[in-house]
């Protein structure tokens, strides 16, 4: 009797072990997942309870990290439901001698969130950017902040977790969708998008940052990829272009604390190399780390662990360069390769045959839409005849202040002799409420047919300045008047508050393929809501119809009715 007591209690006692072990916090956490917001959420999360986190690359670096792992250590692995790199991680690690709990989750986002109970500190960003996440880290980890990702569709997901916890703070980062920023306005939130700029909302975290901890050195990356110091919170992440420093993060650099900058990877060692020659600041590199399987008596060296987050692809292209020697005009055709648009800065050094030197260029930031090829003509001077070299170089981005990337190149300019006669107006802008789209009324006022693209500049959306481009260009007659129609992205009735005149540019010319003339102005908007002829006929149309119909329902009663006296 004694010994069946005992059992029961043995059992009891075992269960009671297993479940406390298996519960007990975790030596190391590994993301198991695909997807960036998994890995980030979780390498945030290990750092906001203070513990070693880690993340897969691919199925073999599964093997590769337990090298850098203590056998016998308590792991937790975050796995994800639909992308894992490996199916059933638990039970690889418990076989190579570790205890593991595995947790897996559609998207480890929020439900990490409600493991961090005592974190009443958030950040919202939308995850279609992911350097913002990048950008937020250290700040998110020195303030005890947990990343919260939204958009227009996950929204009541973050607002239901919100509404169940205490917020004592909350900021938005970024742009984010308008539907966000309106359901999240009952928790009185921060917000920090300087006209939607990476470089400009960078700096302005930096600064927060710098507030709370006054760090003489600082990680230098261009936001692209996830990596353990990056994400460590041990001091701020400062963005650098890919090709270029922008100007904004020049001069911040320049006026700050910052003494010290460590260059995550060695993609961007020729931008870091200008900040050390131009802004006096020491540039450390780090671009690999030791081997964990080390081979042979001489150390060896690996790359370093980085997850890389989905980028907008930039990619601008010199078309074409002309000497148009009838109107004494350089005239440059660029091309965007890309969806993603673009704004671009050119300087242009011109050399002739005979020795003879001058430079033109942009004043300002032009913007060239996605997949567009357009040209910029610059006056120069009588140049004589014979081949004219031309030094180019063009910087250029996704806004004004972030022109990260360059072209550097020398060509030949091929000279022309065209005269372009093309004249036109802009008699009126006008919005269209119910499709959101802009319709520029253009005339052609001259003798020769023109080729005509506009684009509406700043236009406010959202509280944010954004520029619109046509999707083709328009055939417009001599003496002809065309609409041009400019679509919208979310531009809703209640920017129209904002936006009661609208700047216009268009760019025509008599040559498809080069629109060497421009004409702008700053127009009254005027709206057109309902179609009131449209709608007129549509019900015309409805009400003939239905005479008809009841006509010959009618007649297919009288037919019955007569079939029946004469049956």
């Amino acid at each position: 009797m004694k010994k069946r007591g005992i059992i029961p209690i043995i059992i009891l006692f075992s269960l009671i072990v297993v479940k406390l072990t298996f519960a007990a916090d975790p030596n190391r956490i590994i993301s198991n997942s695909e997807d960036w917001r998994d890995v980030y959420s979780v390498i945030l999360y290990g750092n906001l309870i203070s513990k070693p986190a880690s993340f897969l690359v691919s199925d073999r670096h599964a093997t590769l990290i337990l090298n850098g792992i203590e056998r016998g250590s308590h792991i937790w692995t975050i796995s994800s439901k639909k992308v894992p790199y490996v199916v059933g991680y638990k039970n690889f690690l418990e076989s190579r001698g570790y205890t593991a709990e595995e947790f897996v989750y559609d998207s480890a986002n929020i439900e990490l969130a409600k493991r961090l109970e005592d974190i009443t500190n958030f950040i919202v960003i939308d995850d279609s950017y992911g350097y913002n996440a990048i950008s937020v880290a250290p700040y998110a980890i020195t303030t005890k902040s947990y990343v919260l990702f939204a958009d227009k569709d996950t929204i009541r997901d973050v607002d239901r977790f919100l509404g169940s916890r205490k917020v004592s703070k909350l900021l938005i980062y970024g742009n984010v969708d308008r539907e966000v920023k309106n359901t999240l306005a009952k928790h009185n939130p921060e917000i920090i998008n300087k006209e939607g700029d990476r470089f400009l909302n960078n700096i302005e975290i930096v600064k927060k940052y710098q507030e709370i901890k006054h760090q003489k050195q600082a990680v230098l990356t261009n936001g692209e990829f996830i990596e353990q110091e990056i994400m460590a919170g041990s001091e701020p992440v400062v963005f650098i272009g890919t090709n270029n420093v922008p100007s904004i993060v020049s001069d911040y650099v320049k006026g700050s604390e910052l003494e010290i900058g460590v260059l995550i990877g060695n993609e961007l060692v020729g931008t870091a190399t200008f900040i050390r020659r131009q802004l006096g600041i020491s540039v450390f590199v780090k671009f690999a780390q030791g081997a964990r399987s080390p081979r042979g008596p001489i150390s060896q060296v690996e790359a370093l662990d980085m997850f890389y987050l989905p980028a907008y692809t930039l990619n601008l292209e010199v078309e074409s360069i002309k000497y148009n020697k009838a109107t004494n005009k350089l005239e440059v055709t660029l091309k965007n390769t890309e969806e993603q648009a673009v704004y671009a800065i050119g300087t242009y050094s011109l050399t002739a045959p005979d020795g003879t030197k001058q430079t033109v260029g942009d004043v300002g930031a032009n913007f060239i839409d996605g997949n567009e090829i357009k040209t910029f003509a610059y006056d120069a001077e009588n140049l004589p005849e014979g081949d004219i070299s031309v030094d180019i170089f063009i910087i250029y981005g996704e806004s004004k202040s972030s022109l990260e990337k360059e072209i550097r190149k020398s060509i030949t300019a091929q000279t022309v002799r065209v005269l372009d006669d093309c004249e036109i107006k802009i008699n009126e802008v006008s919005f269209n409420t119910r499709n959101k789209q802009f319709y520029i009324s253009v005339e052609n006022t001259g003798k020769a047919d023109c080729y005509v693209d506009a684009e509406a500049v700043d236009v406010v959306v959202a509280g944010q300045k954004t520029t619109f481009g046509m999707d083709n260009l328009v055939y417009v007659p001599s003496g002809g008047t065309k609409k041009l129609k400019i679509k919208t992205e979310n531009m809703e009735e209640e920017d129209l508050e904002d936006n009661h005149q609208v700047k216009i540019r268009a760019y025509y010319g008599e040559r498809e393929n080069t629109l060497i003339r421009v004409i702008e102005g700053t127009f009254e908007l005027v709206l057109k809501g309902i179609d009131y002829v449209f709608y007129g006929l549509l019900i015309v149309i409805f009400v003939l119809l239905f005479l008809v119909v009841w006509k010959r329902r009618k007649k297919k009663k009288d037919d019955k009715k007569e079939e029946t006296k004469i049956g």
